[in-house]
């Protein structure tokens, strides 16, 4: 729908740019060649530079924070190219109603849109779904899953950060094995930046330093996004670590069948071999033989590795992604760089530190 870009820059704005998404969102932002950033809303930081939020950007930006008021009547003056809604769940479905007039495409980071159905989304969020006549109108925003689908987009649901780690890896093979598949356990250990910006109980350091702590080991909302996307089962219990950025998903798949593991580099070089943000990543060797979250911080790399467990026939899969880039801001911008017909890694290419 929204075709070639011919080189002109995106007119974007960002709704709710205060948190840690809209920070990444922000840095990516400032960085991307074909984006000019305009506009910025925060309701409890309206008018202040977005370097008080965001002291990383210093230098880089001289924009201030917004009310929503105020983008919407830019959006009615001049329409935007693209808006990021980086809102609570639960907030976004509340805002589509005026923000989607006012732009050509919007991609939603919030939770709100990426299950198909309301009852769905009531059963795993808790609340009622107040815009159920849009959930169908929404791609969902993951390029190895929907690339030709976000080509025609003009609305997206940015997936769930800890959801990525489990579907992108788990979907080539639950494609290949189907009903051979009879358990799946989907292990997280996760950042504390995956809770947010607004501090709790939890955040607090002398109650985050040193833990390994499981805090949802049953019932995690993301598990709603694996089924849907993976049409199978699957068991997920996440763990708060003390890391700031990244998920370390273990998976454990157990098949009512022989495999070998030159069949699972087949299937996984078959769905992903060329896709410009996973690596895969099984050494002989080393420190780093397999997916290591530090190595990916600021990056929209995804890395996979696995290996079977000769005893068992159990399958293990180890995933690692920063969770605020390509389990958030990141993939964002890459599924908008295809709705407008971009190249999908521009503003996008950065590696990784070593050490970090």
């Amino acid at each position: 729908m929204n075709g070639d870009n011919d080189g002109k820059k995106l007119r974007a704005a960002i709704v709710g740019g205060s948190g840690y998404t809209g920070g990444e969102l922000l840095r990516i932002a400032l960085e991307h060649p074909l984006i000019k950033l305009e506009a910025v809303t925060s309701r409890g930081q309206k008018r202040r530079s977005v370097t008080k939020a965001h002291p990383n950007l210093r230098g880089a930006t001289d924009l201030r924070f917004v009310e929503p008021g105020e983008l919407v009547q830019r959006g009615e003056e001049k329409k935007f190219d693209l808006i990021f809604l980086a809102t609570p769940h639960g907030k976004s479905m509340e805002l589509v109603e005026e923000f989607i007039p006012l732009t050509e495409v919007l991609v939603d980071l919030s939770g709100d849109f990426r299950l198909r159905g309301a009852e769905e989304y009531e059963q795993w969020y808790g609340k009622r779904h107040t815009r159920p006549d849009l959930l169908d109108k929404f791609v969902y925003g993951m390029p190895e899953l929907y690339r030709s689908q976000l080509r025609e987009a003009r609305l997206i649901a940015s997936p769930g950060c800890t959801a990525t780690s489990a579907i992108i890896p788990l979907k080539p093979l639950a494609e290949s094995f189907g009903k051979d598949i009879v358990d799946v356990v989907v292990d997280a250990k996760v950042g504390s930046s995956a809770g947010g910006a607004s501090p709790n109980a939890g955040s607090h350091h002398p109650e985050r330093r040193d833990v390994v702590r499981s805090y949802a080991p049953c019932g995690h909302r993301h598990t709603a996004e694996m089924e849907q996307e993976l049409g199978i089962s699957v068991s997920f219990s996440p763990h708060a670590v003390e890391m700031v950025r990244g998920i370390l998903a273990t998976i454990h798949l157990s098949l009512d069948r022989e495999y070998e593991e030159k069949e699972i580099w087949s299937i996984y070089r078959d769905s992903y071999g060329e896709e410009p943000f996973v690596r895969f990543v099984k050494e002989r060797k080393g420190l780093y033989r397999y997916p290591e979250p530090k190595l990916l911080r600021g990056t929209n790399f995804f890395e996979i590795g696995f290996e079977k467990d000769q005893r068992t026939g159990r399958l293990v899969i180890m995933a690692a992604l920063d969770n605020l880039v390509k389990g958030a801001a990141g993939q964002a911008v890459q599924a908008a760089n295809l709705a407008f017909g971009l190249e999908e890694k521009t503003g996008l290419g950065r590696v990784g530190l070593h050490p970090a």
